[in-house]
């Protein structure tokens, strides 16, 4: 006796899941338009030369070097950067000494790292938010699911089918925003901090000439210089 074949399974559309997700489908949906136009707008933001645009350093470092410091500061203003926002902060200071350069630009480093951290927050705030919204639909979802079996006249096990189908829809929808949400989030976390700090980093090595120059000299021992060599390595005299 030949057996009988089995159905094929369904598949499901995009169409289908966003019909059956409903109201919170649709958020989800709109979380997921604003996750890429931000992924698409800070992944162009934070391009290598926006930070860090060769030659820059060379050019500031001659200037500094050669104490053309308002020369320097003209440059960062004609390529603006965030090396250069960091180097006009040390100009800033060179007055001051060098430890005050070097302060000044780790404050502006440190500024920045936040700012850029602040916006990819929502990144953040949409991977969290989505998978709540999707188990909020699907709560609701078995809710009325279990509502409708129990006002049935004859209720049977498989009418729950699709109603639990519909519900589970938006928990899927929640993780597949989520997902990808806080993959690019952390990405681009990771990104912009190896990218402040290489913009810091080669500020710093642009002032390496007036570091060194602005270092004291060494200082003798004023007493190696008068007593003579003797005195020095001589044991003191026992005392009686």
């Amino acid at each position: 006796m030949p057996l009988l074949a089995q159905a094929a399974p369904r598949q499901i559309t995009l169409t289908e899941l966003l019909d059956a997700g409903g109201i919170v489908g649709y958020a989800i949906l709109a979380l997921s338009v604003v996750m890429v136009a931000i992924a698409a707008q800070r992944l162009l933001a934070t391009r290598r030369s926006r930070f860090v645009p060769d030659g820059l350093g060379a050019e500031l470092h001659r200037l500094i070097g050669e104490g053309e410091y308002a020369a320097a500061e003209a440059v960062c203003r004609q390529r603006p950067c965030l090396m250069s926002e960091i180097v006009r902060a040390g100009l800033a200071e060179v007055s001051l000494g060098y430890a005050a350069v070097e302060k000044a630009m780790e404050d502006r480093a440190a500024a920045e790292s936040a700012r850029l951290d602040r916006q990819i927050d929502a990144l953040s705030t949409i991977g969290t938010v989505a998978p709540m919204l999707g188990l909020m639909g699907t709560v609701w979802g078995m809710i009325l699911a279990f509502i409708e079996f129990e006002s049935s006249a004859d209720p049977e096990v498989a009418q729950l089918a699709p109603g639990i189908y519909r519900a589970l829809v938006t928990t899927l929808l929640g993780l597949g925003v989520a997902v990808p949400a806080l993959s690019l989030y952390a990405w681009l976390r990771n990104r912009s901090e190896e990218l402040v700090h290489d913009a810091a980093l080669t500020a710093e090595r642009v002032f390496a000439n007036y570091k060194r120059a602005a270092a004291p000299p060494a200082r003798r021992d004023p007493r190696a210089a008068t007593l003579p060599m003797s005195s020095v390595t001589r044991k003191p005299e026992r005392r009686g």
